[in-house]
């Protein structure tokens, strides 16, 4: 700890949080987070008008420091007198009211933010006040009872948490009032007549502490209980690093067409938190299952193996957007920041970076904010954005029809926005595409289009990892294994964590023969995208059947015809699997599937298409096909 970065201080802490804030969030998520964000500005108003300084606005809390306690607890009497005046348009159930807790105390400053026993007290306060309320801790008393026209209810030396000495504690009351000190409730009184007044001022206060007691610990009504998720309930083991799910972010507007807006946001969030070689992030593919779908944070974490979730809502009104966006704790609960964006739609495409960047923030996770940018170099044009995104919602769908509606979207989209990167991979994607579909008169020269728009894509953007890695992919099915190499090389090297990077440098590495590379990039995509389609858990068991691990290959060729019945290859990688194993009735009924989906299936012309660069690959995998039947 250096001279330079830290220095410590004497100040005012303000410690703010919710009363039942789970409670209200369990009820009515959006409105929670509405109101809440309302309250919040509210707050740090007044903070500034009694020159306070807020340090941190975590979840539903709210962090601040002052010069002069006796500002902080003006300050704290104002919030409070205005947030009960708002909640009184409330409905009983729907309130929000805030707790306020006050210390003065010693602290560590690094930057903007504050650490040490001074701000723990504070928290330790603000959990012991009441709803509405506000407690102070006895240094802060020291400072302010002869100060402020208020009253003061002491409430003893409590032991608080993580702090070795017990705290005075002492209740705000916000009317003028005598105070109840220690030295009147303790001290010897002379005097016969005053006996009885003594005993029954002491009487008073046993009682009261007796009843503050059995209401903190024992009668008090307990929030609803929020649903934790269960390590020991998950479908996946949680990676030893921050594991994130971004649930697809909700589209609040009328217009059914800002649904590919909202979609491409949450897919751009994704892509720039995948960027972080120090977090975990599942895969568009898989968060998009709960699209449209009522879902609690609990199985999300559970089904996917996550301990936190992103969700949100986006609601769109003529020039303007509101975005709110809260970032959860599965295991606790507890809501590590909710917050809401207003913006115009002019600058809605920065909101992305500050999104992601939030959420490694509050995991304390370093991310650059160059590698962040998820966008690409000169978008500038939010309709190209958004033709871009319908564009890549139609070319999941994998269809001829969606295919070519795919292609005049990422067209319109490049016409708007010639600087546009995504553009071009969408377009060069689309090229791709029409070589397996057949719908190409001349294969190579599709592939030498892709090629070329990836190029172009990459030339505008080089932070992007998943054009470099499709690349790879182009290139190995041009038979030009060299130039892939370090194309793939490149796009792990800038997202690790991408699961569509790993597939994509995974499949050339399988291209290329070197299948014991390419199984481990394949399951961490899988891992990172539970729900993946189907081609993912083909091509990881082409390569376990390269390595000649046959059960693996079956295993997963199974899990690929149970994902999508009408996909043809995974069949004939269960039909060759089969085949080595000796199960040839299997491999046969496999082949026959085949036959099913398509009736003019051709080996010749299945031959072809493989673009292994060992010939003897091919070979015995064509022959073990002509085994089961296939022809």
């Amino acid at each position: 700890m250096t001279e330079e970065k830290f220095k410590r201080k004497l100040t005012a802490i303000l410690s703010a949080d919710v009363k039942g804030y789970s409670r209200l969030m369990g009820g009515d998520e959006e409105w929670t987070i509405r109101i809440l964000t309302a309250y919040k500005e509210v707050i740090t108003g007044f903070i500034q008008q009694h020159r306070g300084r807020v340090v941190g606005t975590a979840g539903d809390s709210v962090l601040a420091e002052f010069a002069s306690v006796v500002d902080a607890v003006r300050c704290a009497v104002e919030i409070q007198e205005e947030l009960k005046d708002r909640n009184k348009e409330l409905p009983q159930d729907r309130r929000m009211e805030f707790r306020i807790g006050i210390n003065l105390g010693d602290v560590v400053e690094e930057g903007d933010t504050i650490y040490g026993d001074g701000v723990n007290i504070a928290a330790r306060m603000e959990s012991l006040a009441e709803a509405g309320g506000i407690s102070i801790s006895g240094t802060a008393y020291d400072q302010v009872k002869n100060k402020l026209a208020l009253g003061y209810e002491f409430l003893g030396e409590q032991a608080v948490k993580n702090i070795t000495e017990p705290v005075r504690v002492y209740r705000v009351r916000m009317e003028p009032e005598a105070a109840v000190s220690p030295k009147d409730v303790g001290g010897r009184v002379e005097g016969g007549r005053k006996r009885p007044l003594v005993m029954a001022v002491v009487a008073a206060v046993i009682v009261a502490a007796i009843a503050v007691a059995l209401w903190q610990f024992a009668l008090r009504p307990s929030p609803p209980r929020v649903e934790v998720a269960s390590k020991e309930k998950m479908a996946f083991p949680l990676p030893d690093k921050p594991s994130i799910a971004v649930l697809p972010f909700v589209n609040m507007s009328d217009d059914p067409k800002q649904e590919f807006f909202s979609d491409g946001m949450t897919e751009e969030i994704i892509t720039a938190l995948s960027k972080s070689p120090d977090l975990f992030v599942i895969a568009r593919n898989s968060t998009f299952t709960y699209k449209g779908k009522s879902v609690k944070v609990k199985q999300v974490s559970e089904e996917l193996g996550v301990r936190y979730v992103l969700e949100g809502s986006i609601r769109c009104e003529a020039n303007r957007v509101r975005i709110t966006a809260q970032f959860i704790d599965a295991l606790t609960g507890y809501h590590l920041w909710a917050e809401r964006y207003d913006r115009d739609m002019k600058h809605i495409l920065d909101l992305q970076d500050e999104i992601a960047l939030k959420v490694v923030t509050a995991l304390q996770v370093k991310l650059q904010r160059d590698r962040a940018r998820v966008m690409g170099r000169g978008v500038r044009n939010l309709d190209a954005y958004l033709k871009a995104m319908e564009g890549y919602e139609r070319f999941f769908h994998q269809t001829k029809e969606d295919n070519a509606l795919a292609r005049k979207l990422a067209e319109e989209a490049i016409e708007l926005d010639p600087d546009y990167a995504r553009g071009y991979t969408l377009l060069a994607a689309t090229h791709n595409s029409d070589v397996w579909f057949g719908t190409t008169k001349s294969p190579r020269e599709s592939l030498e289009r892709a090629i070329e728009l990836t190029h172009k894509a990459i030339a505008l953007d080089r932070s992007d990892g998943k054009a470099r890695s499709f690349l790879a992919v182009l290139y190995a099915m041009m038979r030009q294994w060299d130039k892939g190499l370090p194309e793939a090389e490149r796009a792990l090297a800038l997202e690790p964590n991408s699961p569509e990077t790993l597939f994509n440098s995974g499949l050339f590495l399988l291209y290329v023969c070197k299948q014991e590379e390419a199984i481990p990039l394949f399951k961490k995509a899988i891992r990172l995208n539970p729900f993946a389609p189907a081609v993912w858990f083909n091509f990881l068991s082409v390569a376990y059947r390269m390595a000649g691990q046959y059960d693996e290959a079956i295993e997963q060729a199974k899990k690929a015809i149970e994902r999508s019945p009408q996909y043809i290859f995974p069949y004939l990688t269960l039909s060759t699997a089969c085949i080595l194993t000796g199960r040839e009735k299997e491999a046969r009924t496999a082949a026959a599937e085949v036959l099913k989906i398509n009736p003019k299936f051709s080996l010749e012309q299945f031959a072809r298409t493989l673009p292994y660069k060992d010939q003897s690959q091919i070979d015995r995998y064509i022959d073990t096909l002509r085994k089961a039947g296939l022809k």
